[in-house]
């Protein structure tokens, strides 16, 4: 599989990634054994770089990738996790965050150069790792905290960025950046200070490119990578304008399944799936370091590696490439 840089760093990572949301128990409980699976799947398939976080199932998905590749070798493949929440040791929990029969930890925000560095110790421990090749911050911005979020950009860019800036240093991660779901946090924090990815969900898809109104070309100007993750923008462009079509994790509106219902019959007059239009969507697209792929299913993952091997059509450019959707 094909390796693309991060930044300026030595980072190379696979030009599909596997994100561990879903064996966090994402919406439901997954057994050990298909973890082990849909891992084995990805790693059979090529698959070198692996994305994962504390809030997936309160350090759970941590610890199952960290098992599932315990018996790798360590250079082999690429790691980011990501900081801004603290785990401690809580009670147990049916379940927390929409993720179930999470790990019995309690959970807190910071953004702090202390708290970035505690996370990471913590999520190192988990998955068995003395080094993280990217520590992305996750869900800075007002999407996630809203007014609170004045206080947690504070924190970061006192101190939380001059840490990473020092980790990165000493080795102990070898780049990092943004894990977010909007464009502002970027284009505010990229107007402070360098950062090296962003790992972006939902901005840059065949249905919303809103990234591409400034932010790609902040990237552009600051050698800034982009992983590109949510692309079926959390359901719709895998399932089609259905009335229980999800969009940016809530049901989709009238204006939104328009939309969607134009981009599917674009896609049915070159002959290719709505689904298959939007993987490739993004695999092409020049910033994409990586394409983020994100099930506990083995099948699922294979069905969508196998749509990302289809030739682009003769007018896929012209048709998706050049025709921006209107703002959603």
């Amino acid at each position: 599989m094909k390796l693309n840089p991060i930044g300026k760093t030595d980072v190379r990572v696979t030009e599909v990634s596997f994100g561990c949301a879903s064996i966090g128990n994402l919406y439901q409980a997954v057994p050990e054994t298909q973890v082990q699976d849909v891992i084995a799947a990805a790693w059979d398939a090529g698959i070198r770089y692996f994305d994962t976080a504390p809030h997936y199932g309160r350090g759970l998905s941590e610890q199952r990738l960290g098992s599932a590749l315990s018996t790798k070798p360590r250079e082999a493949f690429v790691l980011s996790t990501k900081v801004g929440r603290v785990l401690s040791p809580g009670k147990p929990m049916a379940q927390a965050d929409g993720f179930l029969e999470p790990l019995p930890n309690d959970v807190r925000y910071d953004y702090s150069g202390d708290g970035i560095e505690a996370s990471l110790e913590t999520s190192m421990e988990r998955l068995g790792t003395t080094t993280i090749d990217i520590a992305f911050v996750h869900d800075l911005g007002r999407y996630t905290h809203g007014a609170a979020n004045d206080a947690h950009m504070e924190d970061f860019l006192g101190s939380g960025h001059e840490r990473l800036v020092r980790l990165k240093e000493k080795g102990r991660i070898r780049a990092f950046g943004l894990g977010v779901n909007e464009n502002e946090v970027c284009i505010e924090v990229m107007a402070q200070e360098r950062i090296d990815v962003i790992l972006l969900a939902g901005r840059l898809t065949l249905l919303d490119r809103s990234a591409e109104d400034r932010l790609t070309d902040m990237c552009r100007e600051q050698d800034t990578s982009l992983i590109l993750g949510g692309v079926f923008n959390s359901g719709i462009l895998a399932t089609g304008p259905t009335q229980d079509a999800t969009y940016d994790y809530a049901p989709a509106s009238p204006e939104v399944r328009s939309q969607v219902t134009r981009l599917q019959a674009a896609a049915r007059s070159l002959e290719i799936p709505l689904a298959t239009a939007a993987l490739l969507f993004a695999h092409q697209h020049e910033l994409a370091a990586s394409v983020l792929m994100g099930t506990a299913k083995a099948s699922t993952l294979k069905r969508n590696l196998m749509a990302l091997k289809t030739p682009p059509p003769d007018g896929f450019g012209e048709i998706f490439r050049n025709s921006k959707p209107a703002h959603i």
